[in-house]
């Protein structure tokens, strides 16, 4: 089955603004670049992605895509979910299968954990959501076909995309990913993943690197 995964990514300038009273505007930005990249990587390495789509305005965030073998798709400054939407257009237009649409901010994302939620057995049309650590957010959507249902990201989307797809007679489930639970928007969120990468070995290794030169720099 042809799978292709979905990045909208935020221009990397004004990414992350709600961290700015832990981080200047240069480190948000490397910081968003940084978890961006090593989402990339885990990408690659799974074995049921088959190709990758990223979908931004922002120059640095296309080519440090197309670098990591992504295709580019310009959304014109677009929000997250019109961004997924413009994927999910060109992804049926390509005749890909299925989508899986993934933010660029959870570097903790391990490949062989999508792996696992792209095995699992479902419906010709059905939708997957994978909550945030709150179970109020969305941080993946596995959609077959690829509009299944419409992405309508943000604050509630969790239960948002639920109701849509009851609505839809859609089949779904929510299904909880450990490595896709955190996605870092705010001080907390900062926090919580210093303290997970203080306590693991491997992985986000752009991530990794970022933030202990940032933490170094402060001492």
């Amino acid at each position: 089955m042809s799978t292709l995964a979905v990045l909208p990514i935020k221009g990397f300038p004004d990414a992350k603004q709600r961290l700015a009273e832990e981080l200047s505007p240069g480190p948000r930005r490397a910081l968003a670049e940084a978890m961006f990249a090593d989402v990339l990587v885990a990408l690659r390495r799974s074995k049921a992605v088959e190709q990758m789509l990223v979908v931004s305005d922002d120059n640095s965030a296309q080519e440090i895509g197309a670098g990591y073998g992504a295709l580019v798709l310009d959304d014109e400054r677009q929000g997250h979910s019109e961004a997924a939407q413009l994927a999910i257009r060109s992804a049926l237009q390509d005749g890909i299968e299925r989508v899986v649409l993934i933010p660029g901010d959870c570097p903790l994302l391990d490949p062989a954990e999508l792996d696992g939620l792209l095995a699992r057995p479902a419906p010709a049309r059905s939708a997957v959501i994978v909550p945030d650590r709150h179970g109020t957010g969305t941080n993946a959507l596995l959609l077959r076909p690829p509009d299944a249902l419409t992405p309508a990201f943000g604050p509630g989307s969790c239960r948002r995309h639920a109701e849509q797809a009851r609505l839809a007679g859609t089949e779904h489930e929510v299904v909880e990913v450990p490595s896709l639970a955190l996605d870092i928007d705010t001080p907390e969120d900062l926090q919580e993943l210093i303290s997970v990468l203080g306590t693991t070995r491997g992985g986000a290794a752009h991530t990794r690197g970022m933030l202990n030169q940032m933490l170094r720099s402060r001492t």
